[in-house]
């Protein structure tokens, strides 16, 4: 039987055991009154370990999350000034991944703390702004403690049962926004070589940010678009609203965008309220090999802190500093290069640092995010590099070319390096 409280009435330590593993829904979807208890109650509980793979509340801090130890996936949202003082531990994961390590137990969840919708009349609650691993930690969870908001839309998809909620937090607060990005000239020239890969009924996959965002706007002249999707952001209800977004021409889900989590704010959360044109699904689903390549006309856009000259791409860390995260990069990179009439394009600025700092580089200053080998378009402000299929001499000759002017002549010798020795 589901005990129902009030936030104020939530003691944690009448739940929680000492080293028990947390797992947080994320995003917009995070359930900030149980994050703040956790952060309040957490340290004399003790020994306590949670993860959340994104999150933009800004209740994570390096004095507040003292109570317990953080993990994520990356230094994605407002958890970057976590990893700037060290007090965040990064697991290297695709999003593909993290239901699968949950249900293995490689990724430990013994109390899911979850945020839902209000229930329907069959007792089921809404996921509402965030679908992803939520399921996967709830069935794997020994206590699943819900944040029933009263304000979170009921939105068509994923639901969680009544009855598999031990412990019901009724509260009305407003979910977790995020702001739409401020859009500037390099990210409207980067959208414009982008949108020329998007034509009458592809279907999209996209981030958050003003790329993405300026991308859209660029596209409201096609016919019949999709969308299967990870994350979506206010943008999509422009696209909607302008009868550009249709999906009837997918293979799959005709009709519906998929999607695994709404990045936004209210404008956002109210059109997808139990609007049938949009549908929240688990990672299995919205990253899944399985659908996916059923997806002609797939594009995929994901974003990159630097691409060296033979295309390797990373997303995650510049030196000693981390700033983003494996997220879905990956999973959706590999589809949009390997479907009929699709593409996959990782977009970057040319430079970083007001000018000073080539992110076309001879050498990555991080990690490798995504393969050479699964890399199919670059994009900056300077124009697109097909790369798939090519010689590491012509990648290096094409990344060259898109880089700032700037930076051309050094990046030139490398790439005449690499002309001689055939790699």
């Amino acid at each position: 039987m589901t005990l129902r409280l009030a936030a104020s009435q939530l003691d944690l330590s009448r739940f929680l055991k000492p080293g028990d593993r947390i797992v947080f829904g994320q995003a917009c979807g995070e359930p900030t009154a149980l994050v703040q208890a956790l952060i309040e109650q957490g340290e004399a509980i003790g020994g306590l370990h949670a993860f959340i793979a994104t999150s933009f509340s800004g209740l994570f801090t390096p004095e507040s999350a003292r109570a317990f130890r953080l993990s994520s996936m990356g230094a994605i949202g407002a958890l970057r000034s976590m990893t700037k003082a060290n007090a965040l531990d990064v697991i290297p994961v695709h999003v593909s991944q993290i239901a699968c390590l949950i249900e293995a137990g490689i990724m430990p969840c013994d109390v899911a703390m979850i945020q839902v919708s209000p229930a329907d009349a069959q007792g089921n609650h809404s996921c509402g702004l965030i679908s992803d691993y939520v399921r996967a930690a709830v069935d794997k969870a020994r206590l699943v403690i819900a944040e029933v908001n009263e304000q979170v839309p009921y939105v068509p998809g994923e639901t969680i049962p009544g009855a598999l909620i031990d412990v019901a937090v009724h509260v009305s607060r407003a979910p977790v926004e995020v702001a739409p990005a401020k859009i500037g000239p390099t990210d409207e020239a980067i959208a414009r070589h982008c949108a020329e890969f998007i034509g009458d009924g592809a279907v999209l996959q996209t981030g958050v940010g003003a790329v993405p965002d300026a991308i859209l706007r660029l596209l409201h002249d096609r016919r019949d678009l999709g969308v299967h999707s990870g994350m979506l952001g206010d943008g999509l209800v422009d696209l909607a609203e302008a009868g550009v977004l249709t999906n009837a021409r997918k293979e799959i889900d005709r009709g519906v965008s998929i999607n695994g989590a709404l990045i936004g704010t209210r404008r956002l959360y109210d059109w997808a309220a139990h609007n049938p044109a949009i549908r929240m699904a688990p990672s299995s689903y919205t990253h899944g090999v399985k659908p996916i390549i059923q997806l002609t006309r797939l594009v995929t856009i994901n974003s990159a802190l630097e691409v060296d000259i033979t295309g390797q791409v990373n997303a995650e860390q510049s030196g000693a500093t981390y700033l983003g995260g494996t997220g879905g990069q990956v999973d959706f990179v590999r589809a949009g290069s390997r479907v009929p009439g699709g593409a996959s394009l990782i977009v970057l600025a040319s430079t970083a640092k007001g000018g000073t700092l080539s992110k076309i580089v001879p050498a990555l200053s991080g990690p490798v995010t995504t393969a050479r080998t699964e890399v199919d378009v670059i994009v900056t402000e300077y124009g697109a590099a097909q790369l798939k299929g090519q010689t590491l001499a012509e990648r290096a000759k094409r990344l060259v070319a898109i880089a700032h002017p700037d930076f051309r002549e050094d990046l030139s010798r490398t790439a005449h390096e690499i002309e001689k020795r055939g790699f």
